[in-house]
């Protein structure tokens, strides 16, 4: 009885989805081309589960143009290829391309709350209050510069401990993720501390759950994804990492005194809960929300980053000695990096942004428009789901000299000097540029010119740069595949 029940609800599920792929009326009267939908399945089986961002660039944009809709199961999505169409739409429409459409697993994650998936009012109140938290702190700045060359300390004696044996990539990883704690928490961890290694243990598996081709599956069809119960390890490992923000908050009450300095995100949210909310935009569930988001997109990007940036360093010796030669010249062996120091390093500079067009971290997060729009010479309704695809900026062939190669040169001009492109959208652009774009950039030199300055990154004994690994796993981001270096002390008569 039980199996007929079941057979006939998945008999219902299928007809009202049939009917939602023929049935739906279209308010706008102009979609872009695109592939004709299969039942059901629309667009599904033209890309690669593995990577949509390159099926979606390399067959579909060539055939229906930097314009086009695909159908993600039943649902229509508009789809944004090339430096132009991107950046025409992502800075041209204020505030029409500024909501997150209602993605199935974070609905369940967030509720519509916190920073990067929320939209609307609460996401306006979030970010404005995410921005002013991050200047009292010092992004950007030298107190923050402060505490990134003191990681950077850390993680160095973490290498010394290896004597130039190979260490695993990803222990790169936990300086920026202290960085981001220092921050959130007001205070750095110990990189032994339970709740360090719990809090990068369980950002590591949610990551790599939120990547996986089931989770991809629950939020194209949510009613077969809960009837599977693909959802559950996910939110079991959200729920965790909730307990330790909540014990973390909890340890800012009561926050200091209101007219003192913010201490670090968390004081700050705190502060802003007890304060004046008369719309209720700051209840606890959504400053544990917030807490959320930056816990776990604070870490991760940075992370992966640091660890592509070493592993291409790894794989390219003539790069990594000429990036060498310029921090020898420039700082010298003992001086430590400053932020002021981006300008006399240009080679160090594009090498570091060739980094983060390369490996395009994050293909694309969807957007959604706030209201009946025009995009060029279609007219969009609300709520449809519009994909900006920044791996296809980062690698426009009229953008890039070599776009599928690694190669400096993109951000250099004939004197050596550093040149910025226009074409350089690793953080997105307009209303939702990354919100941790500073702190980003500042962590990611320092930290990179501070490794350089006293290693050299080798492959393991016995192995090439050849060897070395650089196809990306898939996870929530595009992380380098897991292996391991050499960190040689540069200076090994003085160290």
């Amino acid at each position: 009885m039980a199996l007929l029940l079941l057979g006939l609800l998945a008999l219902l599920g299928l007809w009202g989805l049939l009917c939602a792929c023929t049935h739906t009326p279209s308010t706008a009267p102009r979609w872009p081309p695109g592939p004709r939908p299969l039942p059901l399945v629309g667009n599904l089986h033209l890309l690669r589960v593995s990577q949509q961002d390159r099926s979606l660039m390399e067959q579909l944009s060539e055939r229906y143009g930097t314009v086009f809709t695909v159908h993600l199961g039943c649902q229509k999505t508009v789809v944004l290829t090339g430096y132009e169409a991107v950046r025409e739409a992502l800075v041209g429409t204020g505030q029409e391309l500024a909501d997150r459409p209602p993605i199935a697993i974070f609905q369940l994650i967030q509720g519509g709350g916190g920073v990067f998936f929320s939209s609307g009012a609460r996401w306006r109140a979030a970010r404005q209050f995410t921005v002013h938290a991050f200047h009292s702190l010092g992004v950007g700045r030298q107190p923050v510069a402060d505490k990134v060359l003191q990681e950077l300390r850390c993680l160095a004696g973490q290498l010394d401990s290896y004597g130039g044996r190979p260490f695993p990539l990803a222990l790169l990883g936990w300086a920026p993720s202290n960085v981001t704690f220092t921050l959130l928490f007001g205070r750095r961890f110990d990189y032994g501390d339970p709740v360090f290694v719990s809090l990068l243990g369980l950002i590591d598996e949610v990551m790599i759950l939120l990547g996986s081709p089931s989770l991809q599956l629950f939020n194209i069809y949510p009613w077969l994804g809960a009837l599977l119960q693909l959802h559950r390890p996910v939110l079991q490992k959200i729920e965790k990492v909730r307990t330790i923000l909540r014990t973390l908050l909890e340890a800012q009450r009561p926050p200091t005194l209101q007219g003192g300095p913010v201490q670090s995100y968390m004081d700050a949210l705190v502060r802003q809960c007890q304060g004046k909310d008369p719309e209720g935009l700051f209840a606890e569930a959504n400053v544990v929300a917030c807490a959320l988001d930056m816990v776990m997109a604070g870490t991760e990007t940075t992370s992966a980053t640091l660890q592509w940036a070493a592993l291409l360093m790894g794989k390219h010796p003539g790069v990594q000695g000429q990036v060498q030669e310029e921090l020898d010249r420039v700082l010298g062996p003992e001086r430590p990096p400053q932020l002021e120091d981006q300008q006399l390093l240009p080679y160090t500079n594009a090498v570091l942004h060739e980094v983060q067009r390369f490996i395009t971290l994050l293909p694309h997060v969807p957007r959604c428009t706030a209201t009946d729009m025009q995009l060029g010479t279609y007219l969009l309704p609300k709520g449809t789901p519009v994909v900006p695809l920044l791996s296809s900026v980062l690698l426009d062939k009229t953008q890039w000299e070599t776009p599928h190669q690694f190669n400096p040169g993109h951000f250099l001009d004939a004197e050596g000097r550093f040149v910025r492109r226009a074409a350089f959208l690793p953080f997105s652009a307009g209303r939702r540029v990354c919100i941790g774009e500073a702190l980003a950039r500042s962590e990611l030199f320092l930290l990179f010119a501070g490794l350089l300055q006293r290693y050299r990154l080798l492959p393991p004994p016995g192995l090439s740069p050849a060897t070395l690994d650089t196809t990306p796993t898939p996870a929530f981001t595009m992380r380098p595949p897991a292996q391991a270096l050499c960190a040689v002390p540069r200076n090994q008569g003085t160290d």
